[in-house]
């Protein structure tokens, strides 16, 4: 099948908990990929294939499915709800071409529905709207379908009305063609009756039907015009096509309602996505961009008979091996083909191509322009990466992900452990890009560094289940640094007789505070011979030596400024190694005397709240010691932008969840080192000497 009008590339994505995973596994009954319905609740749906994703009945990663409906081809990625994973669902958007935004008929419009619609506006991907669980205690859809126009600023369309609802629900009425659907209690989505409306929602229907007609022929103002004239009615194919057009230009969002777990409503939400959603074709093509990530002004079109362009956006290692996720943008790929990856510069041989079903998979041997299929054991192709055809050369637009913002130390609870464990982070660093590691070189400790505490604990669940690595994990480590506040003059003799030639040095300095940022600087005034050239490097190098520890807790010092003006050597006992000594010496007696003191990291918080809580946040970020920058309003919420002392940051992501009701958000990245205040001072110092006590 190349026919790329019959393609859909859709993603699903919601708030926890709002039925994401149900409405995919109905549309794979539906199109007959699947037989027998898996239920989230039971661990047993198909998309969720991780013990750990069955265990919590959340979904942790992307996962895609290929099925067909009505002789249409759709590419299917059901998407995480957790604020945590949000990167699974930025990744996801970024390849496809339209979306469903699946809304709780209970729940209503809730925060991560906010983020991932804020996501999918940047993006510009068009979406259909299902209102889910109607059958649902306090489902009612008209205030659901009032909230995405207040809370969100979109637009919506009711193209389907509810019968019923909570335990009376039992059918949708179709604005368009003013029939009703009823469904049985056998739960068999095919078991439906299409009747004339109910009595008691004609008038509702009829109202809805012209408000329909006028927002979709707005789309198309010709028809409009001759609408408003009173001449003729537009035939449904006219309004169908100005549905279509009005969704792709994302100046409305057609919306349907439903029960996903009862099986009522997929059909026309199906329906909805071969006649509403965007195929390839008819979205705006992907920018090219230069080594810099500037756009060229040139675009992959959406065409067979083009170069071979496409985006690897999700790889996953599983039982068969590594599996990378790639979404072809133009041209053909065959097995056994050779491919550039234009951000290493390597090229790759195609070895197996397969169509994901969830778990299962169908091997290809070819595939084209608007396909999402994962490729077997490719090398060193990572998330974000363009696979584009060797002669032609060219790179897509990159992904940016967020920077991760909490962190832990963690060590293999026995010596076999630490091999394995490097391993398996490997293979997860290279699955999520907001996963991070590195190596603490002051402790020696393993540092990992995610998205939020939910984040690192599924990965250190993933390190002991699927690797098989026992962990020690330890509190959050805070970088603490030292500097001085006062410059000194200061003098130090080294030396040193006991039979044999002895040691002498003798210098004279001035130490200073250096500039933020200019870590240690060496300058030498001296006049005369009183300290012999030769002698200037020992010197600066057993100063330079001793920055790695500070006098008050021994951490590193920073930006310091050390002079050399003048000093004494004696002939025979003089030495580089006695100079360096000198040096050594004279740091420790005087750092303390230049006012040492201990400096903290500052982090740049960025903070996304709704208008109601804005006082509350701002309150606790001043608890926090937090400096606020700024704020600014947006449709959704408001930006506060604060420095905070990093130490103060640590389980902040859970206040900020409690106090804004689970809406607010925020990224953090280091800033700068400010001093600590003594109280702050003291207490870590202490901590330190504990620690280093028990040693």
């Amino acid at each position: 099948m190349a026919d790329l009008s019959k393609y859909r590339n859709i993603g699903i994505f919601a708030h926890v908990d709002a039925g994401k995973t149900t409405t995919t596994e109905r549309i794979l009954k539906l199109t007959g990929m699947i037989h027998k319905i898996g239920e989230v609740h039971d661990g047993e749906s198909t998309t969720d294939f991780m013990e750990q994703e069955a265990e919590r009945g959340i979904t942790i990663q992307s996962a895609a499915v290929t099925c067909e409906w009505k002789k249409h081809r759709f590419n299917v990625i059901d998407t995480p709800g957790h604020v945590d994973f949000t990167v699974e669902v930025y990744r996801s958007l970024k390849v496809l071409d339209g979306g469903i935004g699946v809304f709780c008929g209970s729940g209503g419009v809730e925060p991560q529905s906010e983020t991932n619609w804020r996501y999918a506006n940047e993006s510009k991907v068009a979406r259909l709207i299902f209102v889910n669980k109607l059958d649902r205690l306090g489902a009612n859809f008209y205030r659901v379908k009032d909230q995405v126009e207040n809370v969100l600023g979109a637009r919506s369309l009711a193209m389907t009305l509810p019968i019923g609802e909570e335990d009376d629900f039992v059918g949708v009425v179709d604005v368009l063609t003013q029939k009703a659907y009823y469904w049985d209690d056998s739960g068999q989505p095919e078991n439906y009756e299409v009747k004339d409306i109910p009595a008691d929602m004609v008038d509702d229907a009829a109202a809805y039907r012209e408000e329909m007609i006028e927002t979709a022929l707005e789309a198309d103002e010709d028809l409009l015009m001759e609408y408003l004239e009173g001449e003729l009615e537009p035939s449904i194919e006219q309004i169908k096509a100005c549905i279509r057009k009005g969704t792709n230009e994302l100046l409305f969002f057609p919306t349907f309602c439903g029960s996903a777990f009862k099986n009522k409503g997929m059909q026309l939400l199906l329906d909805a996505v071969v006649d509403y959603l965007p195929s390839p074709t008819e979205v705006p093509p992907q920018p090219l961009t230069d080594e810099e990530g500037e756009p060229t002004g040139e675009f992959a079109l959406v065409d067979a008979e083009e170069p071979f362009r496409a985006l690897a956006f999700k790889i996953m290692d599983d039982r068969f091996g590594a599996l990378t996720f790639v979404r072809v943008y133009s041209g053909k790929l065959n097995k056994g083909d050779t491919v550039l990856n234009s951000f290493t510069g390597k090229t790759e041989r195609i070895g197996r191509m397969v169509e994901m079903q969830a778990e299962d998979r169908t091997e290809l041997s070819s595939a084209q322009a608007g396909d999402i299929l994962a490729i077997v054991g490719m090398k060193n192709v990572q998330t974000g990466h363009t696979l584009c055809s060797v002669k032609e050369p060219c790179t897509l637009e990159a992904m940016v992900f967020p920077e991760p913002v909490i962190s832990i130390a963690v060590a293999p609870k026995d010596k076999g452990g630490s091999e394995k464990m490097g391993i398996a982070i490997g293979k997860m660093v290279a699955e999520d890009p907001t996963f991070k590691v590195e190596t603490d070189e002051d402790s020696g400790e393993t540092i990992l560094r995610g998205m939020g505490e939910l984040h690192l604990d599924i990965k250190v669940d993933i390190l002991k289940r699927t690797y098989g690595v026992e962990l020690n994990v330890g509190k959050p480590q805070v970088a603490y640094r030292e500097t001085i506040t006062q410059a000194i003059e200061d003098s130090y003799t080294h030396k040193k007789q006991s039979g044999g030639s002895g040691q002498f040095g003798k210098i004279d300095y001035r130490i200073k505070p250096g500039e933020p940022g200019s870590g240690f600087v060496f300058t030498s005034s001296v006049v005369g011979g009183n300290v012999p050239k030769e002698f200037f490097p020992a010197v600066e190098k057993g100063f330079k030596s001793m920055m790695d520890t500070g006098v008050l807790a021994g951490f590193p010092v920073l930006d310091v400024e050390v002079e050399l003006y003048d000093g004494g050597f004696h002939a025979v006992d003089s030495s580089a190694v006695a100079f360096e000594i000198a040096a050594k010496g004279a740091f420790r007696q005087s750092i303390p005397k230049a006012g040492a003191q201990l400096i903290e990291p500052i982090m740049k918080v960025d903070v996304f709240t709704p208008e109601d809580h804005v006082g509350d946040v701002i309150g606790d970020l001043n608890r926090r010691r937090g400096m606020i920058k700024d704020q600014e309003a947006g449709t959704t919420g408001v930006r506060i932008k604060a420095d905070v002392p990093l130490s103060e940051m640590f389980g902040y992501i859970g206040s900020l969840r409690t106090m804004t009701s689970g809406r607010g958000q925020f990224s953090m990245e280091f800033s700068h080192y400010m001093p600590c205040p003594n109280n702050v001072a003291e207490t870590v110092i202490a901590e330190v000497k504990e620690r280093n006590a028990k040693k």
